[in-house]
């Protein structure tokens, strides 16, 4: 089995970046940590096996290819698209937003 590359886009960067604030400041650096490695898990199962990812969204969305996972252990699901080369990651984001609201901005190239 191929593992393709998983790229962030810098929304998902800076979602990723919100969300271990968050944690370091409200819950100490061992709650971070395990959230960096859920995340890490959650890129390696998903370049090893992309579609298994929910299509949810990108029916809701109209947005063709889109799929989410969610981050075992957080209420953090990552978007992302397969690509023929990489796995596109457009954001990480805290389940209880208005996940539509937030995919609705244009993604960067």
């Amino acid at each position: 089995m191929i593992e393709k590359p998983v790229e962030l886009r810098e929304l998902a960067r800076r979602d990723v970046d919100e969300a271990v604030e968050h944690y370091l400041t409200e819950a100490g650096s061992s709650v971070a940590m395990a959230f960096i490695d859920a995340l890490d898990d959650a890129f390696r199962r998903i370049g090893r096996n992309p579609a298994s990812g929910s299509p949810r969204y990108a029916q809701e969305l109209g947005l063709p290819g889109l799929r989410s996972r969610i981050l075992s252990g957080y209420p953090y699901l990552v978007f992302y698209v397969e690509r023929e080369e990489n796995i596109d990651v457009w954001r990480v984001l805290h389940g209880a937003r208005d996940i539509p609201a937030w995919l609705r901005e244009p993604p960067e190239d």
